[in-house]
C-alpha cells in the first residue's frame, strides 16, 4: 500500500498544531504500518521553508520514512486538466485553490494507492476514485 502525504498533515507536526498534530501523527504512523509513504515535489517545496538546511529537511523525511517520488507526465497532465475544470466552475468570489493542490492530488491518484490529507472537499470533488484518508 502506497500512501501519498499532503503537506497539511506534515505541517501539523512541524508547527505542533494543537488541533491536528496528534491526529496527523497517528494517521501517519498507521499509514506507515501499511506500506510506503510518498511525497511529491510540491510537498517537498512546501516543506522546505520550514527548515534551515536541506540536511534538516532530509532528516525530517528520513525520520518519518517519507520517500520522494517525482510526478509523472500523466499526473502533471491530470493536474492541469483538473485545474482547468476548477477554473471553469470557480465562483467569482470565494476561496482560490492553487495549481500545487491539484499536482498533489494528481500525484496521489497516479502514483499511490491513497492520499492522507485534511481534505477541504476539493480532492474528493476533483479526483473521483482517489482514496482519501483523513487524520482523526
Amino acid at each position: 500500500m502506497r500512501t501519498a502525504i499532503d503537506t497539511s498533515v506534515l505541517l501539523d507536526l512541524l508547527v505542533d498544531d494543537p488541533g491536528y498534530a496528534r491526529a496527523s501523527e497517528a494517521a501517519l504512523r498507521s499509514a506507515a504500518g501499511e506500506g510506503a509513504l510518498l511525497i511529491s515535489e510540491c510537498v517537498l517545496a512546501e516543506l522546505a521553508p520550514s527548515f534551515a538546511s536541506e540536511a534538516e529537511l532530509d532528516e525530517f523525511l528520513s525520520d518519518l520514512q517519507l520517500q520522494f517520488v517525482p510526478s509523472s507526465r500523466e499526473s502533471a497532465f491530470l493536474a492541469g486538466s483538473m485545474f482547468r475544470s476548477y477554473l471553469a466552475r470557480r465562483p467569482a468570489r470565494g476561496g482560490r485553490r492553487v495549481v500545487a493542490d491539484f499536482l498533489i492530488g494528481a500525484h496521489a491518484r497516479c502514483l499511490a494507492d491513497r492520499l492522507l490529507a485534511r481534505d477541504r472537499g476539493y480532492y474528493r470533488d476533483y479526483f473521483k476514485g482517489l482514496r482519501l484518508l483523513e487524520p482523526g
